[in-house]
C-alpha cells in the first residue's frame, strides 16, 4: 500500500469515527424529553498544518491567532512535530431541518430547538472533539482540540472588535468546507446553519482541496451584489452592507439569555436568525459555485507573484 492509499484509508477511518459517534452516542440529544437527536449529518475536511493559509490568518486576524504548529507544540511538548507532520481535522454539523424550520419562524429571539442546540448540541460537539482525540491517541496519533485547551481566549481586536486564538469556522474554510458570507457565517454545501469543530493531529492525511479561490465565493452579496437577506433577518441590526457588527450581535446574545430562561425554562442563549430564512440556509446559493462543486471542479491557481 503506497502513502496515498494509507492516507485515504486513514481519512476514511477518521470520518467514520466521527459519523459513528454521531450515530451512536447518547450525548447526541436535544435534552427535550424526546428521542430527537441534536445532529444527523456531518461534513469532514482536512488541512495540512503547513498550509500557508494559517500564516495568512495570523497576519490578517492578529498575532494572537494560532497556527496548528503553535498550538500543538504548546500543549504536546513531549510529542513535538513539524508543521508538515500535522493535519487539522475539521467538521461541520449542519442544523437539522426541524431546527431550521423552527428558527425560521422566529423574529427576535431563538426558537427553543435552536437554543437547545446552542447549549446541548454544542455540548455534544465538545464530546465529539474529545472522542476524536481519544480515538486518534489510541491509534498512536497524538491530537489536541484547540478550542478546549486552557489558554484558548477571546481577544480584543482593533480590526474585528474581538477575535479568538482559534476559529472553528476558519479551520473549516482552510479544510475546503466553505466560504464566508456577509454576516460572517460559513456557507457550506449544506448551508450556513451549522456548528463546527476541529482537532489537530500528528497524522498524515491528504488535504481536502479548497474548491474556491475567494473566501466569499459562496455568498450572493459578494458574488454578484444581490441578496442581503441576512440584513433583514437580524433583530439586532448588527448586519449591514458594510458587514457584521460583532458588538451589537454579542449584546443581543446576552439579552437572549433572559428570554430563554423565562420562556423555555432552561439556561441557554442563542439567535441564529441570520442563518435561516435566507438563500444560503441549507445550500450554496451561488449557482455557478454550487454546480462547479458538484462537478468536482477546482478553481485555477492564483497567478505567480511578480
Amino acid at each position: 500500500m503506497d502513502n496515498g492509499e494509507m492516507s485515504r484509508d486513514a481519512a476514511a477511518w477518521v470520518e467514520n469515527t466521527i459519523r459513528d459517534f454521531i450515530a451512536d452516542s447518547p450525548r447526541n440529544t436535544m435534552e427535550d424529553g424526546t428521542d430527537e437527536a441534536a445532529w444527523d449529518d456531518v461534513l469532514v475536511g482536512f488541512a495540512s498544518g503547513a498550509d500557508p493559509i494559517w500564516q495568512q490568518y495570523k497576519e490578517y486576524i492578529g498575532a494572537f491567532h494560532w497556527t496548528p504548529w503553535e498550538v500543538f507544540n504548546q500543549h504536546c511538548p513531549k510529542e513535538t512535530a513539524a508543521a508538515d507532520e500535522l493535519t487539522v481535522i475539521s467538521w461541520v454539523l449542519p442544523q437539522r431541518k426541524l431546527v431550521r424550520e423552527a428558527n425560521r419562524r422566529s423574529r427576535k429571539y431563538p426558537a427553543e430547538q435552536w437554543a437547545r442546540i446552542r447549549v446541548y448540541g454544542e455540548a455534544f460537539n465538545v464530546a465529539l472533539r474529545q472522542h476524536v482525540v481519544q480515538r486518534l491517541g489510541d491509534a498512536g496519533h497524538m491530537a489536541i482540540p484547540p478550542m478546549l485547551v486552557p489558554n484558548w481566549a477571546i481577544v480584543k481586536s482593533e480590526r474585528f472588535s474581538y477575535a479568538s486564538s482559534w476559529s472553528e469556522r476558519h479551520a473549516a474554510h482552510a479544510a475546503g468546507l466553505g466560504t464566508f458570507g456577509l454576516c460572517d457565517g460559513l456557507i457550506t454545501q449544506k448551508g450556513k446553519a451549522l456548528r463546527a469543530g476541529s482537532v489537530i493531529a500528528r497524522i498524515s492525511l491528504d488535504p481536502t482541496p479548497r474548491p474556491y479561490a475567494d473566501h466569499r465565493a459562496y455568498c450572493l452579496f459578494f458574488a454578484n451584489g444581490t441578496c442581503g437577506k441576512c440584513i433583514d433577518r437580524c433583530p439586532a441590526r448588527a448586519i449591514t452592507e458594510a458587514g457584521h457588527d460583532k458588538e451589537k450581535c454579542r449584546q443581543h446574545l446576552g439579552r437572549s439569555r433572559e428570554y430563554v430562561a423565562k420562556t423555555y425554562q432552561f439556561e441557554g442563549y442563542g439567535c441564529g436568525l441570520c442563518q435561516v430564512g435566507v438563500p444560503c440556509e441549507a445550500t450554496i446559493p451561488v449557482k455557478s459555485a454550487r454546480e462547479a462543486l458538484e462537478r468536482g471542479e477546482l478553481p485555477p491557481p492564483p497567478p505567480p507573484l511578480a
